[in-house]
């Protein structure tokens, strides 16, 4: 053995002391052991294993005859290897190199446990990834000579499978750079031919011969590495693992670890492409029909929980599906023959498709309810997705010149359409039954947990996706099944029966709904119409109403497409679809159980159908009338409805109306604020109850515009926008906007530093302020409500109240959707900037500079600085008007904040200064502001980001300082005499200081770091170079931490 002279030597009572302390760690713990006395014994190992003597603890440890103990010398030599190896003496490498290759061999020899072995593997292969890298290498083919000393002690094969596993995660894992990472490819690459020998030795064996542990430990050798293995590492080891598929064979585990390993091939292997159908999508689809069929057939006659077998086949199935989804959109019909062995007869692709397709379907649709009777199910819905993807990409579905169907071509005869497009249709009307089936709840009373109803509720929504895809291929006659499946349902329907089935069908075609094309989509007339929707119950029956109701809101924009008969006195043959789901809605709004889901769909049918239903207004007041019947959380959206309805009004003619429905709210709201003095708890929800009302009004009255953006050119928006502006100067429409905004300032004057009307505020802040061509009777200028949150921040700061303040600034410098109009703020809207923002600094500087507030407070302190980035991009030029000193101080809690610890108010903080300086460039007189920043600042932003790097700020926000770096770099140049070099020099004045902050930079290090940004002309270099100092200097390069969190 090589000889431990270089390690330092403890005394028997250091090492037994250590070892005390390990086993009262380890010990189970007692009735007297406390929390803290464990975390003491945790901390006092911690800093034992701190100590340069700890390296001294690893063989005495190891010797010891406490597993704990031996563990915990196993763990002490990872742990120095991978944290203290900066301070190991550099000539004694390789002697500790050759010692802990014969302390593991040792161990193995005298059969330690695999918990202590498998940590003496890690502790081997961080050290190689310290030794291996460089040239020449320390540990040039360590992985063989690793594997040829434990065969020379006698180690089993399965311990050699578990040290090569190791090896490949902890390698695959490591964060290494550029030549480091090639040399460490390289040495796995070098000693794959061993690998596969090693485990192909192995699962070669008859099954029996061999221990189960061994083929286990075989093919988890083999997951871990098949990154690492080229294809023809991997085609000869397929047939041996599709050969350990054997049901019978009596230990599951044998069968499970083979098909988790065929998982792990289709998706991390290099025939993870979908490649290797000859090798390996045939030769599985061939096993699937020979034994594959028969394990669900069993499955399927016992009726029973799924075997270990059965869920383990399903997971291999759903694999190679997601791997070989081209393959089967291709060969769903295919003649071509595929050999099924030499004794048996061949095949074609299309039957081992079809074969593959029936399994998937089986599995689909297992019998019982998902999440109580099978798990499996569920598994199987990713893959239509893929699927139907991949028989569009086919040229299947193509026009005649080539160009594709968008999405899909309209049904044709039969006989003229391709048979595998048939069939594809075959496949997927099965799979809508199947789906329909698994979608139906249980009778009442079935005794089902809350969680058991909530992960089912989770499986039908992820059912209604996988539909939405078998709609892309079916169209029309999908939804002609579910409304045909539905009224079959009504017309053999008994007293007494359920109406789970009903309810099932109508959840499917609620789930479709984004897929359909409105102006274009049949056999909803059918399904609204009284032979369907009219016989639905109307009382009771919550669930099958609930997802009626759904269905309404879902489709509310059909009935836009449609010709509805006009009012009249008479009646008329034709029925008005849209007043009978009108009516059917409206029922449902006073029963509490139902009111969420009525109130939404009247809100969206008012919303999409708001010029039809204005000609059955005087309905909509007997509405309004009734609004007591409905609960109030309801209320908002109730009268968001009927607001709707009234903008479709001419403006001038909506006054009475809108007088009718918003002075009630705003004279609660003056009653509440009268008589509120003492705050109670029913002044104080009866307010937020009409704010958010009255925010519900606001949105109703917005014109829907479908979310395109309105063209101010264009005539019928003008014509549109001047009769609501004539109408908004009516004394009426006046009054009413003066009786808002102080019904506001009042509530803002007592509740501001409420948290929940606060909320509610801000949501009728951002309802009742509009762009200007959304500009309502009722809309308020943002200028007003900018002071208000400004009393309101100088009471109390919050993240609400700035959050409101970033909105109203961008509302007072309006994007412009015209060439006509010229862009940017008005006069008085700068003057508005001008007055209010330097409050907005001085309350945010003044909570920020109490001691401990910006880490107790990230909310505020990230509203904050978004609320000053929304400043510095729509009014740059204010902050430099700012009252003396003002500027100033805000930069430097800027600087502050680049040093915190929470990400979200350091990114914040981040892209203020950005922004800053990015739109202090745009114009010469800002470019002379942004130099007189630059002298004062430049320097103090550079420590921050630099400092940041090295470690004070968090890895995850490194992507937004090497922005700010970029963005000095580009703009702070030594072009500039007043800046005493640039960015570049301040980089080089600060990196090399004395006083940098401590890392594991060297001066080559950080040399290199600057000729690298100083020479670059890109982001993406200067991040390159930025990202590696990063890991260099904090001591991660070559470490097992995640190099994406730099990179992210």
């Amino acid at each position: 053995m090589a000889s431990p002279d270089f390690l330092p030597v403890l005394t028997p009572f250091d090492v037994e002391h250590a070892a005390q302390l390990i086993q009262q760690a380890y010990a189970p713990p007692t009735t007297t052991t406390t929390p803290e006395d464990l975390k003491r014994l945790q901390q006092d190992l911690f800093e034992i294993q701190k100590r340069p003597e700890a390296w001294g603890l690893v063989i005495p440890l190891l010797n010891h005859e406490d597993q704990n103990v031996q563990f915990f010398g196993a763990h002490t030599a990872q742990v120095k290897i991978a944290r203290d190896w900066e301070a190991f003496p550099a000539e004694h490498a390789e002697t500790l190199r050759d010692l802990m290759v014969q302390l593991t061999a040792h161990s193995l020899s005298i059969g330690r446990t695999k918990f202590i072995l498998r940590k003496l593997f890690v502790a081997l292969t961080s050290l190689a990834l310290k030794l291996v890298p460089g040239r020449p290498s320390r540990w040039p083919g360590w992985i063989s000579s690793c594997i040829s000393t434990f065969s020379n002690q006698g180690a089993s094969a399965e311990h050699l499978h578990d040290f090569l596993a190791i090896v490949a995660e902890e390698v695959g894992n490591a964060d290494l750079l550029g030549p480091s990472r090639m040399q460490m490819q390289q040495s796995m690459l070098d000693a794959s031919p061993m690998v596969v020998q090693a485990i192909t030795a192995t699962i070669i064996q008859p099954l029996g011969t061999t221990p189960s542990n061994q083929y286990i430990s075989a093919l988890r050798c083999l997951q871990a590495w098949l990154s690492f293995l080229r294809a023809d590492h991997i085609t000869p080891i397929i047939p041996l693992l599709i050969n350990l598929l054997d049901p019978s064979f009596p230990d599951d585990s044998v069968f499970i670890a083979a098909s988790d390993a065929l998982q792990e091939l289709t998706s991390k292997s290099p025939l993870s492409d979908g490649s290797g159908s000859k090798t390996l999508t045939e030769p599985l689809m061939v096993w699937f029909s020979s034994r594959g069929n028969k394990i669900i057939e069993n499955a399927l006659a016992n009726n029973d929980e799924m075997s270990s077998i059965s869920h383990s086949l399903c997971k291999l199935i759903v694999a190679l599906g997601d791997h070989s989804t081209s393959y089967i959109a291709q060969n769903i019909s295919s003649v071509m023959p595929v050999s099924t062995g030499p004794n048996t007869p061949p095949t074609t692709k299309g039957h081992l498709t079809q074969n593959f397709l029936h399994l998937l379907l089986a599995y689909t649709g297992l019998p019982g309810y998902y999440g109580v009777d099978e798990e499996e199910s569920e598994m199987t819905l990713g893959f239509w997705y893929l699927f139907q993807e991949a028989l569009w990409s086919t040229n299947l579905y193509a026009n005649d010149d080539g160009r594709p169907y968008s999405p899909e071509p309209e049904d044709k005869d039969s006989g003229t359409q391709p048979k595998q497009v048939l069939m594809a249709k075959v496949v997927f009307s099965e799979l809508v039954q199947v789906l329909r089936r698994k979608a139906v709840f249980p009778p009442a009373g079935s005794g089902w947990s809350r969680d058991q109803v909530d992960k089912f509720q989770v499986y039908r929504r992820d059912v209604g996706d996988t539909l939405i895809n078998a709609y892309y291929v079916l169209r029309d006659r999908m939804m002609g099944y579910f409304v045909d499946d539905i009224a079959e349902r009504l017309a053999s329907r008994q007293e007494g029966d359920g109406w789970q089935e009903i309810e099932a069908s109508l959840h499917c075609i609620m789930s479709i709904q984004e897929a359909i094309e409105m102006e274009n989509v049949a056999h909803l007339d059918r399904l609204f119409s009284p032979a369907i929707f009219g016989r639905l119950p109307s009382t009771g029956r919550s669930r099958v109403r609930r997802t009626a109701l759904g269905v309404i809101g879902a489709y509310s924009s059909w009935f836009a497409t449609q010709t509805h008969p006009p009012p009249s006195s008479t009646p008329s043959a034709e029925p008005n679809l849209l007043l009978t789901v009108l009516s059917y809605v409206v029922s449902a709004l006073p029963d509490p159980s139902l009111s969420l889901p009525a109130a939404t769909a009247l809100r969206n049918l008012c919303e999409a159908n708001r010029k039809d239903l204005a000609a059955h207004i005087s309905a909509f007041g007997e509405l309004h009338a009734g609004l007591n019947n409905i609960p109030d959380p309801e209320k908002s959206k109730v009268l968001q409805s009927i607001a709707s309805v009234v903008q479709a009004v001419q403006p001038i003619e909506e006054i009475p109306t809108i007088e009718a429905i918003v002075n009630p709210i705003v004279q609660k709201l003056y009653e509440v604020l009268q008589a509120s003095s003492s705050l109670s708890d029913e002044a104080r929800a009866s307010t937020i109850l009409q704010l958010e009302i009255l925010s519900g009004i606001a949105k109703g009255l917005t014109r829907s515009e479908d979310g395109f953006t309105v063209l101010e050119d264009d005539p019928e928006v003008i014509a549109d926008t001047t009769a609501v502006q004539l109408a908004r100067e009516d004394p009426r429409a006046v009054k009413l906007r003066e009786n808002i905004f102080a019904a506001i300032r009042g509530v803002v004057e007592l509740w501001s530093l409420d948290v929940e009307i606060g909320h509610a505020l801000s949501d009728l802040f951002k309802s009742i302020t509009s762009l200007p061509t959304d500009i309502t009777l009722i809309s308020l200028p943002a200028g007003p409500l900018l002071e208000i949150v400004c009393f309101a921040a100088q009471r109390q700061l919050s993240a609400v109240w700035l959050s409101l303040a970033s909105i109203l600034l961008a509302q007072l410098n309006p994007p412009v959707f015209s060439l006509n109009m010229k862009s940017g703020p008005t006069p008085e809207a700068l003057q508005t900037v001008q007055r209010l923002l330097p409050v907005l600094i001085q309350c945010g500087l003044s909570a920020l500079s109490v001691e401990g507030y910006m880490e107790a407070n990230p909310d505020v302190v990230q509203e904050f600085f978004s609320c000053m980035e929304r400043a510095a991009g729509d009014f740059t030029d204010v902050f430099y008007t700012l009252p003396s000193g003002l500027l100033d101080a805000l930069i430097q809690f800027v600087i502050n904040a680049l040093s915190l610890q929470e990400r979200y108010s350091l990114v914040a903080a981040s892209n203020f200064i950005g922004t800053l300086i990015h739109r202090s460039s745009l114009t010469d007189e800002l470019v002379m502001h942004q130099t007189a920043l630059f002298r004062v600042h430049g320097r103090p932003i550079m420590r921050a980001i630099l400092h940041g790097f090295a470690g004070v700020a968090p890895r995850s926000v490194v992507p937004n300082l090497i922005e700010i770096l970029s963005t000095l770099l580009s703009r702070a140049t030594s072009n500039d005499p007043a800046l005493e070099g640039g960015a570049v020099q301040w980089m080089k004045d600060i990196l090399m200081a004395d006083d940098f902050y401590p890392s594991k930079a060297t001066s080559e290090a950080k040399s290199k770091f600057i000729k690298a940004v100083a020479g670059s002309r890109s982001l993406k270099k200067t991040r390159e170079a930025a990202q590696q100092f990063t890991l260099v200097a904090r001591g991660l390069e070559g470490s097992n931490f995640g190099y994406t969190s730099v990179t992210m």
